[in-house]
């Protein structure tokens, strides 16, 4: 039998990053991965693929890009789903081969397959051959699956769950989501961009809670003027599938009201994947939909056994899986290098506009009784914002009224998730708008929004108006 001294099993984010680091530092390593191609859903099915979609979006409708490499736009070519199939197949292709790369690089021994327990030590793989190996320490990585709730028919054609609408032939007419997260945000605004009539089915009375609800209703304004419409406060009942292919999905509301559309995508929710690594033997606890449960330190209720990524829930983000396999191998090994993630983290959301944020929430600083202010910029008042036509969108900063420290930046608009990073080091290294305003930015660009977002925030703090 083979013996590592850590195995991980799945190659996304938080799997290669983990076990990149330590063979890095001298240990044996081993990963497994059970589907043909790396990188789980950050290559496969989400991140990556969703994201070149929203850009290749934007390019074939012609709203703000300059230009794709590879797809073909003149005013004569009508887009067709294999443009916009194309340019995400290529970067998901390129980023799965730079995995492997960078594993065979380091060192670390692939097996391809189905893992299980055998043991806390042990795992069996399932693949063109079966064998066995034994880990001193395990993390597990393998991710999260689109969760299905029964009376739903998914059938990968016109029913659809945010993996396999990745794999339309053709572009939708009409399309109906239900979830009004992130995922089911973001493909709505892709596909409304696209042309696609679009139905967004919420069943609370605002869509991202979590968002600061300025910046939530001026994306629900972006989104409607899309001709997105949002039913809010509204429930799914029943699907219908259509009887032939000519024929509608029925979507069926428990307020009783009828949509008819082309095709249906669920987008509420993902379950951990965990049901084939026959955690039950070992006595893995998991958690609601089959997550695994960890501490701060990633650990298992079984000491040798760790576990990242979206496998564990929220966040599930690709950029905090990455590092939570980083700090997972800190902790097994004691490399004393990185044994915690920042308290402060970017959070993007890739719609049309893109949102963006790092830090305390309006609601939240209400919530808790601080005494703040607000400053406030948007993109059609700056040079670089006109000259890229940008009409629309925003940056807001939440800042205490007696320290004039940066507690939250939120931004909504063109590349508001590239933007986001210069705030959150405000609000992580604790700065004040006399830190911002005293630091000089290239000219034109857009992040200039938050020079005069500061002053504005000045104005607000004095009572009188202060011009940058």
């Amino acid at each position: 039998m083979k013996k590592f001294d850590l195995i991980v099993i799945g190659t996304g984010p938080a799997g290669e990053k983990a076990a990149v680091k330590a063979a890095y530092f001298g240990y044996q390593v081993a990963i497994i991965e059970k589907e043909e191609t790396y990188g789980g859903a950050e290559v496969i099915t989400g991140t990556l693929p969703s994201k070149t979609l929203k850009e290749t979006a934007l390019f074939l409708s012609g709203k703000f890009e300059k230009g794709i490499y590879g797809i073909e736009r003149g005013l004569e070519h009508e887009a067709s789903v294999n443009d916009f199939m194309y340019r995400k197949d290529f970067v998901s292709a390129s980023a799965a081969q730079e995995i492997y790369d960078n594993l065979t690089r380091h060192g670390v021994t692939i097996f391809h397959g189905i893992a299980s327990f055998e043991d806390s030590h042990t795992l069996t793989i399932k693949g063109e051959k079966e064998e066995t190996i034994y880990g001193e320490n395990i993390i597990i990585a393998t991710g999260s699956y689109p969760y299905h709730p029964k009376n739903i028919p998914f059938d990968g054609v016109r029913i659809h769950d945010s993996d396999t609408i990745l794999l339309i032939k053709r572009f939708p007419t009409s399309l109906c989501i239900v979830g009004a997260g992130v995922i089911g945000c973001e493909y709505a605004t892709i596909f409304a961009t696209m042309g696609t009539k679009v139905y967004l089915v919420n069943d609370k009375e605002h869509i991202l809670p979590f968002v600061d609800y300025e910046i939530s209703t001026e994306l629900v304004a972006q989104m409607q003027a899309a001709n997105i419409e949002i039913l809010f406060n509204k429930s799914v009942d029943e699907i219908l599938p259509p009887p032939s292919e000519n024929d509608l999905v029925t979507v069926k509301l428990k307020s009783g009201e009828i949509r008819r559309v082309d095709m249906f995508l669920f987008a509420a929710g993902r379950s951990g994947n965990t049901k084939l690594l026959n955690s039950e033997k070992i006595g893995l606890q998991l958690g609601d939909r089959e997550q695994v449960i960890v501490n701060a330190q990633y650990r298992t209720n079984i000491p040798n056994i760790f576990a990242t990524g979206d496998v564990i829930g929220f966040p599930a983000l690709a950029s905090t899986s990455m590092d939570q396999g980083r700090v997972a191998v800190a902790h097994i090994f004691q490399t004393q290098d990185l044994e915690h993630l920042p308290s402060h983290f970017p959070y993007g959301i890739y719609t049309i506009p893109e949102v963006s944020m790092v830090g305390i929430t309006e609601e939240e600083a209400i919530k808790r009784d601080l005494n703040f202010i607000i400053g406030k910029a948007r993109y059609g008042d700056m040079p670089r914002g006109k000259i890229l036509g940008a009409q629309a969108g925003f940056l807001k900063l939440i800042i205490s009224k007696e320290e004039l420290r940066i507690l939250g930046v939120h931004i909504i608009g063109h590349q508001a998730t590239e933007l986001i990073h210069y705030g959150v080091l405000l609000v992580e290294e604790k700065k004040t708008l006399y830190d911002l305003i005293g630091q000089v930015f290239n000219f034109p660009t857009l992040h200039e929004l938050y020079k005069y977002a500061g002053y504005d925030g000045l104005s607000n703090s004095t009572g009188h108006k202060i011009k940058p």
